[in-house]
């Protein structure tokens, strides 16, 4: 490779000359890609539309209603309008507020029920009708890997919005996919030296379980991470993802001989399930001569709200909290002018779905103006070994083997003694990023290749 090559490849990625620090990128590989032959949808006039495709209905609903909010609030500031948000701590500085190399955008939206063949059915309308460009969204792993697979065949370029499962960017990996959120790998390994800590290494853990890709690959992450300290694991029950009273699987648990449950739910099926467990006494059950503890993997504020005093005490982990740079300094910065700009709109701090979705589609339109092309494997280019700051998690790279985010993970735990609705949930530990990465043919991530770029026509 020519030492120009090399600069220029740099600029792309970091935005930064050799030896400088994150600074304004140039633009350098718009003029060749403006050369091929052409892709899918590729704008033609003053405007590009981009689809959010969330669960508008079914358990992940109130997800899917934050991610909305954070779209609407991306495209404005990406139009210039509201006070910006994130665009002035970005440290790629690329966008100015002018849309999308100039063009303005728009957005349509769909309805994914949390169901993957409904969700690739609207991506297929966005695709087909509505000439989008680029698909975000999605509170479902499921839903995530049918709709990565959608736009890999047709040329489009997907960001995924909330998916936690491995297999995302790990056997169903695709090269026009990209994932900002953090994976159950990277809970796991967050979240086993806390567990240790709160609970020791003698423990006994019964799993309820989605019974899908994400609640599949949380309890295979957990039960490795826990098993590592010396637990032991008592059962593992899948759970069906319409189900809304886990009464029957609760009841068994505390026969079971363990003395910890996990709950690897999401969204209202993690509300429900926990509701379940309180009713039952678990919280205040002794087991083995310990006091019972339930732990959620991953859950949100929103997830607190819903499940109120229950969720008091309850460990998991989150790829983003609103009160990061309050409590933690300019690490995380951009994670003050989200919120205030959220909050503004709004009236409340954004969730963790709002914060990965608004980011998202904040990374893709960087990309786009870097490469100066919206021709998806202009943005892949341009995305592939992406270092950035200013975003809200501190330093990320997105890697360019997988197309996986890497970046600190957050420890929660329930507040037991809130001040407000939206106070609900506690930082125990921010997990650095050297701590939860892998390589990328680790075995939990193993059986895929991302494969080409695909421009579509």
């Amino acid at each position: 490779m020519s030492s120009s090559n090399y600069s220029r490849r740099r600029l792309l990625k970091t935005g930064a000359a050799t030896g400088a620090a994150l600074a304004t990128p140039t633009l350098f590989t718009g003029a060749a890609w403006a050369q091929e032959q052409g892709f899918t949808n590729a704008p033609t006039g003053g405007t590009v539309t981009l689809g959010f495709n969330v669960p508008q209905t079914g358990p992940y609903a109130d997800e899917g209603a934050d991610e909305l909010r954070a779209f609407e609030l991306a495209v404005e500031h990406l139009n210039g309008e509201g006070d910006g948000g994130m665009l002035s701590t970005f440290s790629s500085q690329a966008l100015e507020g002018s849309g999308i190399l100039g063009k303005r955008v728009e957005y349509v939206t769909g309805d994914t029920q949390t169901k993957s063949d409904a969700a690739r059915a609207s991506a297929r309308s966005m695709i087909e009708k509505d000439g989008v460009i680029m698909i975000s969204g999605g509170s479902s792993s499921g839903v995530a890997v049918a709709v990565q697979g959608l736009c890999q065949e047709a040329g489009i370029i997907f960001m995924a919005g909330l998916t936690h499962s491995n297999d995302t960017t790990g056997k169903d990996r695709k090269a026009n996919g990209f994932r900002h959120f953090f994976n159950a790998y990277q809970s796991a390994a967050a979240m086993g030296p806390v567990l240790e800590s709160l609970y020791g290494n003698d423990r006994k853990a019964y799993h309820l379980t989605a019974d899908y890709t994400w609640g599949w690959t949380t309890q295979e992450s957990m039960q490795a991470a826990t098993e590592a300290l010396g637990w032991e694991t008592v059962n593992n029950v899948l759970t069906p993802l319409a189900s809304t009273d886990f009464s029957s699987y609760i009841a068994p648990v505390l026969q079971s001989g363990a003395d910890v449950l996990f709950l690897n739910h999401y969204g209202g099926n993690m509300v429900n399930s926990l509701t379940n467990a309180v009713q039952f006494g678990l919280k205040e059950a002794q087991a083995n001569g310990k006091d019972f503890q339930i732990v959620v993997p991953l859950y949100s504020e929103l997830m607190a709200r819903g499940a109120g005093q229950n969720i008091a005490g309850i460990p998991g982990s989150q790829n983003w909290d609103w009160k990061l740079e309050n409590q933690l300094g300019e690490k995380y910065k951009g994670t003050n002018d989200f919120v205030q700009a959220f909050g503004e709109k709004y009236g409340f701090p954004p969730s963790q779905a709002a914060h990965t979705c608004y980011v998202q589609t904040l990374l893709y339109a960087d990309a786009v103006q870097r490469a100066g092309s919206f021709n998806p494997c202009a943005v892949v280019e341009a995305l592939e070994g992406f270092e950035f700051d200013g975003l809200g998690n501190g330093p990320t790279l997105y890697r360019a083997e997988d197309h996986q985010c890497f970046k600190d993970v957050v420890v929660v735990r329930g507040k037991e003694n809130p001040e407000n609705e939206f106070d609900l949930v506690e930082i125990v530990e921010v997990t650095p990023t050297e701590a939860v990465t892998y390589p990328h043919d680790h075995p939990m991530f193993a059986g895929g290749e991302l494969g080409e770029c695909n421009p579509g026509a």
